[in-house]
């Protein structure tokens, strides 16, 4: 849908160009005769801007913003024919809609040459939307058809190993995403070993030679982390990290992945399977090792830590002996024994005093049983002369009747027994 509208030879401005009769002609110039550089660019100008506007179709590969002003891409929709875009402030503010990368749209180019640089570009006057362009709408597609089967699952992402024996590393030859990486890695661990596999990072032999590197390197048991690495570039060039031969490859290897495609606008799609994703290759390297300064005062932090706590520990325990020792127990032993002794004299002699009390006591308390039983006792009754009379059979006689005539008896007095024979009642 390409259109021209032929108009008359004029400047930037509008006004008339250079007149025909002094626009440079093979005929006016030759070796002795060398036109100059300002006639044969204005020349080229006035020829440029009768041109015309044309309208395009395409899709917008760059859309980069410096000031008021964007500097962007324009890619064919069917080839890979590319041209460069200028849209001013003035034309940006009366875009309908906001534009980015990826985008299907139809443009009114201008035709621009500028003198001063000998530089060609179209600036855009008119825009508007066509719709999603081919390839982003492919790339959305697969996409939501990857996350669908969990490829971007967090959960399914490896850790990446603290200090790595051997760090597999893809990328393309001499290229300064290699350097970095190197370069980067080395000055964080000096002693870091690297098996680097080159293939092309761009065009229709990347993925192809990226799969087989990634092969190679998964199946290396020395390797134990894989970094493919890229120093950005537009969303055209790196169409092949998008590759769903690639992100499967990715996603089933069983060797860590790092991203470092350094593109930050549009992520590829291995960004969003590799178990890392890093901003660029020099973050990859920071991210990959560690810093053997930062584990060194690390460890110098935790000696001193270590130092300090067992310093404590020490400091305490003396303390706490300082203070076992300023007890009276321990610093006087003997005292304990001589206070006890003195309690033990004590509760002896008061012992002692109680127990002669109770003694007293008991004997008095004694004395006072025997002479109650003394009093009552027969025995002092029969001292005062007094006797007892008992019949044959042991009985005691209190009545004369028990005792008749010829009865024996039995009369026992202080010092003895008496047999007696009664002879009956005696008269008072």
């Amino acid at each position: 849908m390409t259109s021209f509208a032929p108009v008359p030879g004029s400047g930037p401005d509008g006004s008339p160009g250079i007149p025909e009769s002094e626009q440079v002609a093979p005929r006016d110039s030759g070796p002795d005769q060398p036109t100059s550089v300002g006639r044969l660019n204005q020349s080229i100008k006035a020829s440029i801007d009768r041109w015309g506007a044309v309208w395009v179709e395409g899709e917008i590969t760059q859309w980069n913003r410096r000031g008021q002003n964007v500097f962007g891409g324009l890619k064919d929709l069917r080839s890979d024919a590319q041209i460069s875009l200028q849209v001013w402030s003035n034309v940006l503010r009366r875009l309908p809609d906001p534009f980015e990368v990826g985008d299907h749209v139809v443009a009114c180019l201008k035709a621009d040459y500028f003198v001063k640089r000998g530089s060609f570009s179209f600036q855009v006057t008119s825009m508007k939307h066509v719709g999603l362009g081919e390839q982003l709408e492919r790339l959305e597609r697969l996409r939501r058809q990857l996350q669908a089967e969990g490829l971007f699952d967090p959960s399914r992402r490896k850790p990446l190993p603290f200090l790595p024996n051997r760090i597999g590393l893809i990328t393309g030859a001499q290229s300064d995403a290699e350097k970095d990486v190197l370069r980067n890695a080395q000055l964080r661990w000096p002693q870091v070993a690297f098996r680097t596999v080159h293939a092309t990072v761009q065009g229709e032999r990347s993925v192809p030679e990226i799969l087989a590197a990634l092969a190679q390197l998964d199946a290396d048991p020395e390797v134990d982390v894989i970094v493919i690495a890229r120093g950005g570039g537009d969303p055209q060039t790196l169409l092949g990290f998008s590759d769903e031969r690639l992100v499967r490859a990715v996603a089933a290897a069983s060797t860590p992945i790092v991203s470092a495609i350094g593109h930050e606008n549009d992520r590829p799609l291995l960004d969003d399977v590799a178990d890392l994703r890093a901003s660029t290759p020099t973050d990859a390297a920071k991210r990959v090792v560690p810093d053997v300064a930062e584990q060194r005062t690390l460890v110098g932090q935790l000696r001193s830590r270590l130092t300090m706590r067992l310093q404590q520990q020490v400091q305490h325990g003396i303390q706490q002996v300082e203070q076992l020792r300023t007890r009276p127990a321990l610093r006087d032993p003997d005292r304990l024994v001589r206070d006890r002794q003195q309690e033990v004299v004590l509760l002896v002699s008061r012992g002692r005093d109680l127990s002669t009390r109770l003694v007293d006591r008991a004997e008095r308390h004694a004395a006072e049983l025997r002479a109650s039983l003394r009093a009552l006792s027969p025995a002092s009754t029969l001292a005062r002369g007094y006797a007892i009379v008992q019949g044959e059979d042991a009985s005691i006689v209190r009545d004369p009747a028990a005792a008749p005539a010829g009865a024996r008896l039995s009369l026992t007095v202080e010092h003895g027994a008496i047999a007696a024979v009664s002879e009956g009642r005696a008269d008072p």
